[in-house]
């Protein structure tokens, strides 16, 4: 049924990108068919646009179920902005009066409203219940759907409510999205929505473009914050803080060093919430200091930097916060401060909930203190957490492999460890076989005997601190697993099995010591380089008034990501403004477009700027015959390594005379034999590395990528990168 439509096309026209995000055009075709959907996609995946855009082709209206009204608002703004008509987004909940709710109605009724929010609380309203039976409704979306789970961490009862209400108004095919669900939570959504059939979509958990540091949180802590917020001059940022009273504390700490930043959490008014959050979209306060207890529903693509003043009691948060950053693609900063004492504080909150709840929440501060206290790659950390394998040993974009820590052998104490493990049956976690092994005669040892065991004490002689990292680094690589549904037991997996009867080398790092150090080494990857920095201030600033004028967060006018490529392409007519990532012909209508081209006109005039569009027409004169047979094979897409054999070089030869030809100032289009040959990961590493890099030379990038990637590799990249941003 969907094969005809083409979806790129209505992409483009809609939303002014050129093509979808990992599985977004499967799960749009798999609604355009009719089929029930689930999709698990990180924060900054692009959840909203796999029922956004499908709800644009298909007839009637779609409703979604959305827990939060700020969230419902700007969206409705970001999909009028890219509307013609007035009305084909709406919201329907409390904040509404009876006028503006008469006005969402009869829009409905006149087939102009394609998608309208609700919150779960308006679903149930009897008034509204018989309103929506006489809509023709083309889907139901369930937004933030492990809401739905008891299970889930931000369980909201009248969630549960969904698929009766669902029944009555009438049926239609359900699309559930979320950010974070563990195998429990996914099962419970599907089974209370009924859409136990559902096709399933996981993304990588993976956000690339989000460095993840973790510092020593020490009595400077206000300091270090103030500076890295200073080093970081008018970018936006949320810092998540325990409890409200160090959450208003901050904020004026920061308002007194001259940091636009305001306080947000549940014990404030409602007004002061939306006008706090408002003036954030807005950009007229770059910073909001939040408590971790309190969801903050701000849809906004280009927060630059998350700051955990206090960790997070689960890592599941953690990941939900950190999320917030970079949504756009672009440069996002998650920093951490971490303290045994702020571990304590979150036991004692703990206290008088029922056992096995608290059991639970113990567990999930043993992970979170791992993930702090880890030495390994954090991203590995992170993403084995969510049961996904991170192949790489190093991401390149995390304070501990910026900054490696020398690696010991453990292939003892890996042995040590899982034989501890099979003695006592399997069935302790890992701070009793710590002590199992140490020969710590605890009361809970004694009591089950296993002070009398064989290998009790086996490890008595080596260093205390090198435990946990055995542990911790088995887990990841497979030795061991956790018994996810025992709260944390410890099992020997098959390969461990298969290490202790044949034992080969286990390299770990140690934990880290905490220490009064800065950290640093912060250079993350992500984001276009802006080729004019003063055309792009110059943008913003018009972005910033054009916002203003009308009322609109900043980033709905035109993302960060076309602003930098309108001061890299200077497109100074609308029809070049068309082919600026994210400016679709919805955007290019707009009145303000031509505000845009106009200041980049008569920058370049002013300036007398050689546009690029003007450069792309570039002639061959004087090129030897071998580099004319060269261009026109890759013109034809002939592979490269064809291309050598052909004309009688050697491949490093070939590189040597294509790299002479771009650096000339001609383009080659190179992708084609890229995509073949290599990673698209590996391709975007090498290419950010170059994109941050202050110099080219090869054998910089080599000293600073030969351990991941081969000379060959980062050459090829380069061509790309210089025949790209160059040329």
């Amino acid at each position: 049924m969907t094969e005809n439509i083409n979806l790129t096309a209505a992409l483009k026209k809609y939303f002014g990108f050129d093509k979808f995000k990992g599985d977004q055009e499967k799960i749009i075709r798999n609604l355009l068919d009719g089929k029930d959907t689930f999709v698990l996609m990180p924060t900054g995946g692009g959840k909203s646009l796999c029922y956004q855009l499908p709800s644009l082709l298909m007839e009637g209206t779609a409703i979604v179920i959305s827990p939060l009204i700020a969230l419902m608002k700007n969206q409705v703004d970001f999909i009028t902005q890219l509307s013609e008509h007035e009305g084909t987004a709406h919201y329907l909940n409390s904040s509404l009066n009876k006028a503006a709710i008469d006005q969402v109605k009869a829009d409905i009724m006149a087939g102009h409203t394609k998608l309208l929010y609700v919150a779960p609380e308006s679903l149930t309203k009897e008034e509204n219940v018989e309103f929506l039976k006489s809509v023709k409704i083309s889907f139901y979306a369930v937004d933030e759907a492990h809401c739905i789970s008891e299970w889930g961490h931000d369980f909201r009862p009248e969630y549960r409510r969904i698929r009766p209400i669902v029944n009555e108004i009438g049926a239609a095919p359900i699309i559930a999205l979320t950010a974070t669900a563990t195998d429990k939570v996914r099962s419970d959504i599907k089974k209370n929505l009924g859409i136990i059939d559902a096709t399933e979509f996981k993304s990588s958990f993976n956000r690339p473009n989000l460095y993840y540091e973790v510092r020593p949180k020490t009595k400077d802590v206000d300091k270090d914050i103030i500076r890295f917020i200073k080093q970081h001059p008018g970018k936006s940022g949320i810092i998540y803080c325990l409890s409200r009273k160090k959450v208003e504390e901050l904020a004026a700490i920061l308002r007194a060093n001259d940091i636009k930043a305001q306080a947000y959490h549940a014990g404030l008014d409602s007004a002061t919430r939306t006008q706090t959050q408002d003036a954030f979209l807005m950009e007229d306060i770059d910073v909001i200091v939040a408590t971790i207890a309190f969801g903050m529903g701000i849809d906004k693509p280009d927060v630059r930097f998350v700051i955990h003043y206090d960790i997070p009691k689960s890592l599941e948060g953690y990941y939900q916060e950190t999320g917030r950053a970079g949504r756009d693609g672009g440069e996002g900063i998650c920093l951490a401060f971490y303290s045994s004492k702020d571990l304590d504080k979150l036991e004692k909150f703990m206290e008088g909930k029922p056992v096995a709840e608290q059991d639970i929440g113990r567990q999930l501060l043993v992970e979170t203190a791992a993930y702090a206290e880890t030495s390994v790659c954090r991203r590995k950390m992170l993403l084995h957490y969510f049961g996904e394998t991170y192949e790489k040993d190093n991401c390149g974009n995390c304070d501990n492999c910026l900054h490696p820590k020398e690696k010991i052998e453990a292939k003892e104490q890996l042995a040590t460890v899982l034989k501890a493990i099979m003695a006592i049956k399997e069935n302790f976690r890992s701070d009793y076989v710590i002590d199992f092994v140490t020969g710590k005669e605890t009361d809970e040892i004694i009591a089950h005997k296993h002070d009398e065991f064989e290998d009790f004490g086996a490890g008595a002689d080596d260093d205390e601190k090198v435990w946990n990292p055995v542990i911790r680094q088995a887990l990841i690589a497979g030795y061991l697993k956790k018994d996810v549904e025992n709260y944390g037991l410890l099992k020997v997996t098959s390969a461990g099995k298969k290490f202790l009867k044949s034992p080969k080398s286990f390299m770990i790092v140690k934990d880290a010591e905490f220490s009064d150090d800065e950290g640093g080494g912060m250079e993350p990857e992500g984001g276009l380089v802006a080729l004019d920095p003063v055309l792009s201030g110059m943008l913003r600033d018009l972005r910033k008034k054009v916002a203003k004028r009308m009322e609109r967060p900043p980033y709905v006018i035109f993302q960060d990501v076309s602003i930098d490529q309108m001061a890299t392409d200077y497109p100074i007519t609308l029809e070049e403004l068309k082919n600026i990532q994210g400016v679709g012909e919805g955007k290019v209508k707009q009145p303000y477009a031509k505000e845009f081209t106009d200041l980049i006109k008569k920058y370049c005039e002013e300036n007398e700027i050689e546009r690029q569009v003007d450069l792309r027409v570039r002639t061959v004169a004087k090129k030897s015959m071998l580099k004319v047979k060269i261009i026109q094979s890759i013109d034809r897409q002939v592979a490269l390594d064809d291309i050598a054999n052909a004309q009688g070089i050697d491949f490093d030869e070939l590189l040597d005379e294509i790299e002479a030809i771009v650096y000339s100032g001609t383009k080659l289009n190179i992708d084609y034999f890229l995509e073949e040959e290599m990673d698209e990961d590996h391709i975007d590493d090498i290419y950010d590395y170059f994109a941050e890099s202050e110099t080219d030379r090869l054998s910089e990038a080599v000293d600073e990528l030969g351990g991941d990637y081969t000379e060959e590799e980062i050459r090829l990249v380069r061509i790309k990168f210089i025949s790209e941003m160059a040329n």
